[in-house]
């Protein structure tokens, strides 16, 4: 019998009960392509690579991480609990060394839903990766997490919520949003001022290739991971890069993302996007768990690949070497960077827009973030949406000190009700959610 370098556990969640529509890209044949091609190639005949069951997450493991509008219940359904829940179930087993890598095949998707959630926005409703880390922050103790988003699409969901806490590593490798959805994502895009450079933003040109990902990957990617020292890489793996993606414009193959796999090295794979049911999904995910397992995935071919007639040009070869250069400078100088934003101020302001394009609305943000030298810092959204209700958020980060803890309360104890439809309370140092309504 063929023994896997790596013990892998597998959780599949196709989701039966949920589409945005019958014909819609991100439907539940995303998944069963994969299940027959993993299945008919006998992966789980090879020991060390198992198939483990996903239980839903509970309603705090969302609140840990969301303010849902209204509440939980009007922005998940039970599969996006269970999509959450697969994630969940594959970090437990790494954690408790039931197996060395995991590989959460799940859907609905995530990366796109922020902190607050009114609705839906790129196929999106809860985040899962960030559900799914901030479990097993709580139960393991684990703290410097890194997150490597490799979905075609920028992962602003996942960067909103970290955007503010130095102990998370996020880096998102994505089409240039001047080309793609969600328009955002660029290298200026590096964190709040108590965590300015653990957010980093890897912009390409449409139609970057296998050479072109791998190029960033080597010689960014890894060794910026060196430096942060992560207990826990993620990988956000969408697969929408693939040139034959419908909605996507980019060039990457099967063969380029199972060598992605095995420089990443991450623990946890969580997938993402992807919409090219047949023509890729099936053998980008076989050859991930190949290289996840530490097994030969050197004859994962799709039928028409033909590496010349993916290649990149010298122009797009030039940009994606520049963007490496520009983010590496980027890590290599944020302490001067947070320095200048630190200087002689007590909170910072931002005032955002945000559009829920599943759903088709829009909602207003004002964001105060308290500076702090010793934590991510007090946090208080004015929220409201196009559809209403108008919410304020107060988040009190996990390894909050003391001044902005009591920040943080006061804020929550002082809202004025009437002025709200609701006032939550996340309150990380105790890991409870509270909530006043009008």
């Amino acid at each position: 019998m063929l023994q896997a370098k790596n013990r892998v556990g597998l959780v599949f969640f196709p989701a039966y009960d949920w589409a945005i529509s019958p014909s819609h890209p991100e439907r539940e044949e995303r998944l069963l392509y994969t299940q027959d091609q993993i299945l008919e190639e006998g992966l789980f005949d090879i020991a060390g690579v198992v198939e483990l069951k996903p239980d839903p997450v509970s309603l705090a493991d969302i609140q840990r991480v969301h303010f849902c509008v209204p509440d939980a219940w009007s922005i998940a359904t039970e599969s996006h609990f269970v999509s959450a829940g697969g994630a969940k179930t594959v970090g437990m087993a790494v954690l408790e060394r039931q197996v060395d890598k995991g590989f959460a095949l799940v859907r609905p998707p995530g990366h796109h839903a922020m902190r607050i959630a009114h609705g839906s926005r790129g196929f999106c409703n809860i985040n899962i990766e960030a559900v799914m880390i901030e479990f097993l922050r709580r139960k393991y103790g684990v703290d410097r997490v890194a997150i490597v988003d490799t979905d075609c699409h920028h992962g602003d969901g996942t960067q909103d919520i970290y955007w503010h806490d130095p102990n998370t590593l996020f880096i998102s490798l994505h089409q240039d949003g001047r080309t793609l959805y969600p328009g955002s994502g660029f290298p200026g895009e590096l964190g709040g001022p108590n965590a300015v450079g653990t957010t980093l933003n890897i912009p390409l040109p449409p139609h970057t290739s296998e050479e072109g990902f791998l190029h960033v990957i080597r010689n960014a990617v890894r060794p910026i991971l060196e430096d942060f020292k992560p207990q826990l890489i993620v990988n956000s793996a969408g697969q929408d890069n693939h040139y034959t993606d419908p909605i996507t414009n980019m060039n990457f193959s099967a063969q380029g993302y199972a060598e992605l796999t095995t420089l990443l090295n991450a623990d946890i794979a969580v997938l993402e996007g992807g919409y090219s049911i047949e023509g890729a999904l099936p053998y980008v995910n076989l050859g991930i768990v190949l290289a996840m397992a530490g097994l030969d995935y050197s004859k994962v071919r799709e039928p028409d690949y033909d590496r010349r007639q993916i290649r990149q040009s010298a122009a797009v070869t030039d940009a994606v070497k520049d963007v490496t250069d520009l983010i590496l400078s980027c890590w290599r100088g944020r302490e001067v960077l947070r320095e200048r934003m630190l200087e002689k101020r007590d909170c910072h302001r931002r005032t955002r827009r945000v559009y829920y394009d599943t759903d088709g609305f829009s909602e207003s943000q004002q964001e105060e973030v308290k500076i702090c030298d010793a934590c991510g810092g007090a946090l208080r959204i004015d929220s409201v949406s196009d559809r209403g209700p108008h919410i304020l958020a107060v988040h009190i980060p996990r390894k909050a000190c003391t001044p902005c803890r009591q920040a943080g309360l006061q804020w929550y104890e002082q809202a004025i009700v009437k002025r709200f439809d609701r006032v939550f309370l996340q309150d990380g140092v105790e890991d409870r959610f509270i909530v006043k309504k009008n």
